[in-house]
């Protein structure tokens, strides 16, 4: 993105030295030029003084700064070409390395961009820069493979074949839109040293009922000047607008600065620059919130985190003074730039970045303030962001839609404009309900949803089993499944976090409480009736099948194998029951509703005559384990929690009223067991 060091540049200088007098003249203008932010001139003269140039030291530096130049105006593949020479050439300095990198990784060659910041990584180890190339490259091409839900078109009726940016609205509807151009008939006739193109001029563009653009036309004197003018932002009433202007004073290195003018009749008022920074420091690319009370832009001021980081100034009231500037802090801003900054109606920071981890060159990221700082940053990702450079994202009002600035490839110029849109997310809910042994469907079992936003639905199955549901984006939901006869089941879904329409699905298998049902896993020690540790997996889903199910009462059953006799297994499966028993009222579960009962070796699934016949001894003893089981039944399904029933009329604390203290029913006593006992 040529363009964005004319809205915003800093002034490096860089000393090259040569051997010859000639070589130094040409050396120091080209330095000079370079230092001025003027790249484009400052090329010519790096690569008039190569020609001039015999020591191979200087020529490999000379080979670097034009490198450096192009990375400066953007020109990637130029960039990509020049750094691989001074790779080639043994320029000292392993940067050179890093930046052929990023230079791969913004042409998309993400492969060979692995390869290069592997190569610096090696040569720098303790630059993370090489660590986190890596880690982006890789990222990218996941994001490639896994777009965003936002689909993106280029405003080909907008752009041009020169560069189109930082657009921003200009009246309520959307439909009227001021942006950035260097494209033919802008004002002044000079050609910018920076770039090689036009000076940058602000204009206007309206959409009709048909949705076709008009023509864009300038914006009056009083905006527009021979100067550079760019990256602007108009207030919510869209009778303010502050932009910046980069003044033009040949062989001086200038500052840019915000101007701030209003509306007046058809055009705008003379403007007044903000006295926000000293006229030392670069300012630009402003933003203001919704309330009218908080600017922020970017700046190269003292005591940032980096090149160009993102501040605030604030006032009190609308007719007050800005207030001094702050450092959005590190929870934003890195060693890189953060730039092109927009604040969302919904108080969202929207910018630009190549300090965190992107898919080359600038990336568009967002950012929330919380706990008084910024932070949970977020990269915005394929398809909004490329490859390229990525940056002034604005949306319309709360609408998930907008435009935003990329020089990605397949444009019309060199930064061209981009619509975004985010197509509405369809969520479906569906399932069948079956019966849990006999596999068979459940017609007319019914299916509530229940969502946290306090939405409620109810279906009953069709004749296939089977239900459907429309879910909302960003809720949770709790679902339960009954039937007469069986036991009710629920679970959750969600849709929070979803950024692509989904088909949840979400089946119920309901036990049917006409015979016991064996709980698995219920494991004793040999002849003892504590529950093992593994025991409580199984038995804190019952506890949630009688949470689930507040209105049953049931009956826990223990059985034993048939070796030792009938008194000893008797009492052995009666204190198993009751253990059972005691850790469900452990959970919270009501006393009333739980019963236990011993059967010993009543009731064997397996006699000892099919015992007998088996052949090795593990199966008679997998046998004899299907025989010791524990199980539960289904009494009643008429049952009224304590906390449900009805307050008693008169004095007294009686069951079911307020004063009813917990349930306080002793466990049946344990009587000790003969140690034979299975």
């Amino acid at each position: 993105m040529r363009v964005i060091k004319i809205i915003l540049s800093l002034a490096l200088l860089f000393a090259l030295h040569g051997e010859s007098i000639a070589q130094k003249n040409f050396s120091k203008d080209a330095d000079a030029s370079f230092g001025r932010g003027e790249y484009y001139t400052a090329i010519m003269q790096y690569k008039k003084a190569y020609s001039k140039e015999r020591n191979n030291s200087s020529k490999a530096k000379i080979i670097f700064q034009t490198a450096e130049c192009y990375r400066y105006i953007n020109d990637t593949k130029q960039a990509e070409i020049w750094y691989k020479k001074a790779v080639k050439v043994r320029y000292p300095d392993p940067v050179a390395i890093l930046y052929l990198a990023e230079s791969k990784k913004a042409n998309g060659k993400y492969d060979e961009a692995l390869i290069e910041y592997k190569n610096y990584k090696d040569r720098v180890p303790d630059d993370k820069r090489g660590v986190d190339g890596i880690t982006s490259c890789e990222l990218a091409t996941e994001w490639i493979e896994n777009p965003s839900r936002y689909e993106v078109f280029n405003v080909v009726m907008i752009n041009s074949t020169e560069a189109d940016f930082s657009a921003s609205f200009s009246k309520r509807g959307f439909k009227q839109l001021i942006f950035t151009s260097s494209r033919d008939g802008s004002t002044g006739t000079e050609v910018d040293g920076t770039t090689g193109q036009n000076f940058t001029d602000l204009w206007e563009v309206k959409k009709d009922r048909k949705g076709k653009w008009s023509e864009p036309v300038l914006l009056g004197e009083n905006v527009n000047s021979n100067d550079n003018e760019g990256a602007q932002t108009l207030d919510t009433k869209f009778r303010v607008m502050y932009f910046t202007r980069c003044p033009i004073i040949k062989d001086k290195e200038v500052n840019c600065q915000i101007l701030t003018t209003k509306k007046k009749g058809r055009g705008y008022d003379k403007p007044e620059v903000l006295e926000l920074v000293p006229d030392t420091i670069t300012v630009g690319h402003p933003t203001i919130s919704k309330d009218g009370l908080s600017l922020y832009f970017s700046s190269n001021l003292s005591g940032g985190y980096g090149g160009k980081d993102i501040w605030s100034v604030h006032k009190k009231s609308k007719r007050g003074e800005w207030g001094e500037p702050v450092n959005l802090g590190p929870g934003v801003n890195t060693a890189g730039d953060e730039m092109f900054p927009f604040i969302h109606v919904d108080g969202t920071l929207y910018f630009s970045s190549n300090g965190h981890m992107g898919m080359g060159g600038l990336d568009i990221f967002s950012s929330l303030y919380k706990e008084d700082n910024w932070g949970n940053i977020n990269n915005m990702k394929f398809p909004i962001n490329s490859e390229g450079d990525d940056f002034s994202i604005i949306f319309e009002g709360v609408n998930n839609s907008g435009y935003f600035t990329s020089n990605r490839k397949g444009g019309k110029g060199g930064d061209d404009i981009y619509q975004f849109v985010s197509p509405d997310l369809v969520f479906t809910l569906q399932g069948v309900v079956i019966d849990y042994d006999t596999r068979d469907i459940l017609v007319g079992a019914k299916v509530v949803l229940v969502g946290d936003d306090g939405t409620s639905e109810e279906q009953v199955t069709d004749e296939v089993g089977s239900y459907f549901f429309q879910l909302k984006p960003s809720t949770n939901y709790d679902i339960t499944a009954t039937m007469p006869k069986y036991l009710g089941d629920n679970g959750q879904e969600t849709t929070v976090g979803l950024e692509k329409s989904e088909d949840l699905v979400h089946d119920f298998e309901l036990r049917s409480i006409k015979k016991p049902i064996e709980l698995p896993n219920i494991l004793y020690d040999l002849d003892k009736w504590d529950l093992r540790s593994e025991s409580k997996v199984s038995l804190d889903k019952l506890v949630k099948t009688l949470v689930d199910n507040p209105n049953i009462v049931i009956k826990i059953l223990s059985h034993t194998d048939s070796r030792a006799d009938h008194r000893h297994n008797d009492q052995l499966s009666q204190n198993r029951a009751q253990s059972v028993v005691d850790y469900l009222i452990e959970e919270g579960i009501e006393s009333p509703r739980l019963e236990a009962k011993g059967y010993g070796k009543h009731r064997l699934l397996i006699t000892d005559a099919k015992i007998a016949k088996m052949k090795t001894e593990d199966e008679k003893e997998a046998s004899h384990q299907k025989n010791r089981r524990t199980e539960f039944e289904v009494l009643r399904t008429d049952y009224i929690p304590i906390n449900k029933r009805p307050a008693p009329e008169g004095e007294g604390s009686k069951e079911g009223s307020e004063e009813t203290p917990k349930d306080t029913t002793p466990a049946k006593e344990v009587k000790p067991v003969n140690p034979d006992g299975q």
